[in-house]
């Protein structure tokens, strides 16, 4: 073989093992964003698929406020509420083969501080906590789309056209809860949703020109707390639509408008009803992959047909830094440096 021809077969070697590097790390980097966000609502590109095998570590800041505790998806409204959480999230993702398909598993742990004014049976409170608030888990699995991705070569290959998963998220009533106050970090009841996520391609899947079509349509339930300020809260089911449509802009930046619909939900203390949930949120989220490891995501969302004094109002700002690994890519990595 001429030098020449060296020197290209050596380039080409070199873009697809970067390439792949990226690909592994910024889908990796995706996955692990948050079950439990601003509005829950799961960022844009959550549910694109990586290389089996591929891990996951978050740091998410949340800036949340609202006439809502907004770290407690129920979402109970006092018309004269003001609450403010600062929130800190870690957590780890993994994807593994289960057959054919793609399982993924991950876990958040958040924590922080909340305070504000509120108003439960005409009783006002005026308050703060901090601590540790409830772990959630999540496991997802692939049921139309791409089979489970086991190879480099798969990898490079990967497009979701149509995708179809089914998640399932949980939350353990064991973060920071004080009974004689309704804003807390902790919930004291179980909680969480059965969900149907939905990728759909559009265009071409090349780097920098990749477009997609995102919804997840789900269902959140929650268990009574008997013991909410000296009353029983209890929660209808509450169900939400999310959709994204994202765009790369570069090759590692990229955006997504984003939207989030929420309704029923109608909590009650100690037989008092409140108004059912009805609510429309917008929003953006910019994502840049800085390196072959680390991603950079920030998103902002508020509700928009919020008007009347019974309505959620909501608004809050999200910044998320992930490191995302795999072991064969790492390996690629440590042979290239050692060449």
């Amino acid at each position: 073989m001429n030098p020449e021809a060296k020197q290209l077969r050596s380039r080409s070697h070199s873009s697809s093992a970067a390439r792949s590097r990226r690909l592994v790390t910024s889908l990796a980097a995706l996955a692990i964003l948050g079950p439990m966000l601003a509005q829950a609502q799961v960022p844009p590109r959550f549910y694109w698929k990586s290389l089996a095998g591929a891990n996951a570590v978050p740091v998410i800041f949340q800036s949340l406020s609202g006439n809502a505790n907004p770290v407690d998806p129920a979402y109970v409204v006092s018309p004269s509420s003001s609450v403010d959480a600062n929130v800190a999230i870690a957590g780890y993702a993994k994807m593994l083969p289960l057959f054919d398909r793609m399982l993924t598993l991950a876990v958040l742990e958040p924590m922080g501080r909340i305070s504000g004014t509120t108003t439960v049976s005409g009783l006002s409170y005026n308050q703060s906590a901090t601590g540790f608030g409830d772990p959630m888990v999540e496991a997802g699995i692939n049921l139309i789309g791409p089979k489970a991705i086991r190879t480099i070569p798969d990898l490079l290959r990967y497009e979701p056209k149509f995708s179809l998963d089914v998640i399932m998220d949980v939350a353990f009533p064991i973060g920071e809860y004080n009974s004689s106050q309704p804003l807390n970090l902790g919930q004291n009841r179980w909680y969480g949703r059965i969900g149907a996520p939905i990728v759909w391609q559009i265009g071409p899947w090349v780097p920098g020109r990749r477009t997609t079509i995102e919804l997840l349509p789900s269902v959140w339930l929650f268990s009574d707390n008997n013991d909410y300020v000296g009353h029983t809260l209890s929660t209808d089911p509450m169900f939400q639509v999310e959709a994204h449509v994202t765009r790369d802009f570069t090759e590692h930046f990229w955006g997504s408008f984003d939207t989030t619909y929420m309704g029923g939900g109608t909590s009650t203390i100690s037989g008092v009803s409140g108004s059912p949930l009805n609510n429309v949120g917008i929003g953006l989220t910019l994502g840049y992959q800085i390196n072959d490891n680390i991603s950079l995501t920030a998103g902002y969302m508020a509700t928009v047909n919020d008007s009347a004094p019974t309505d959620l109002k909501m608004d809050g700002f999200r910044l998320s830094l992930t490191f995302g690994w795999h072991k064969i890519v790492e390996g690629q990595k440590r042979l290239k440096s050692g060449e």
